[in-house]
């Protein structure tokens, strides 16, 4: 698979296979994946994974906890502004309802909504989840970084047939998170990351982008 046909193929999966993913396969991606860019090489990712029976008692504590209406943690950063300005509101509200339309649930269906999004934290069925945590200390720039780093380890994970999801909402129970992984006190949990074989079974909506003209200033005169 070619830079071009990952980079194009790469999606939010929310359906995966319970075909285990080989711990050799995740091995190479993230060793590969340490080769990101970052700015003096400072690499501010620190990256746990889980599998086998430890990834199954997290995913049941976080599903019955968010399943019983439990609080969210107290935030440790802010996933979006309280208001999202034109046209980024515009491109979040258009995802939501691509996505509930194609799982066939209508807006007014609260429940079903519900049951849909407590899938987050089975990691859509994946066999197998990364966490990543920055320090509390670094700054933007070093969270740009780590954004590269997850985009690295998204594309090697194409290239040996897999799928992922990142998703900032485990973020959202990050002391749940961290009873399972007990991270140095220091480290914020920045997302999840589901990771396995797609389910072809389970219906999607590709998500489209915006016209080149409108995210791209060319300035050659």
């Amino acid at each position: 698979m070619d830079v071009y046909e990952a980079v194009t193929s790469r999606r939010s999966v929310r359906g995966f296979k319970d075909r285990p993913v080989a711990r050799e396969i995740l091995e190479r991606v993230l060793s590969a994946a340490a080769w990101s860019p970052s700015g003096s090489n400072i690499q501010p990712w620190n990256t746990y994974v889980m599998t086998g029976a430890p990834l199954a008692e997290l995913k049941t504590s976080a599903v019955e906890r968010v399943a019983h209406g439990d609080a969210w943690d107290k935030r440790q950063y802010e996933m979006y502004p309280p208001a999202l300005k034109s046209p980024y509101g515009e491109r979040r509200s258009a995802f939501g309802k691509e996505r509930y339309s194609a799982l066939g649930i209508a807006r007014e269906d609260w429940e079903a909504r519900q049951r849909a999004a407590i899938a987050n934290w089975n990691c859509f069925g994946a066999p197998a989840a990364l966490f990543c945590y920055i320090d509390r200390e670094l700054g933007p720039p070093q969270w740009a970084d780590v954004g590269m780093y997850l985009q690295t380890v998204m594309l090697l994970l194409r290239a040996e047939g897999l799928h992922s999801c990142p998703q900032m909402a485990w973020s959202q129970v990050h002391e749940t998170v961290a009873e399972a992984l007990s991270p140095p006190d220091g480290l914020i949990l920045f997302c999840g990351m589901s990771i396995g074989y797609e389910d072809a079974a389970v219906s999607f909506a590709r998500t489209g982008r915006a016209p080149l003209a409108e995210t791209v200033t060319f300035v050659d005169n």
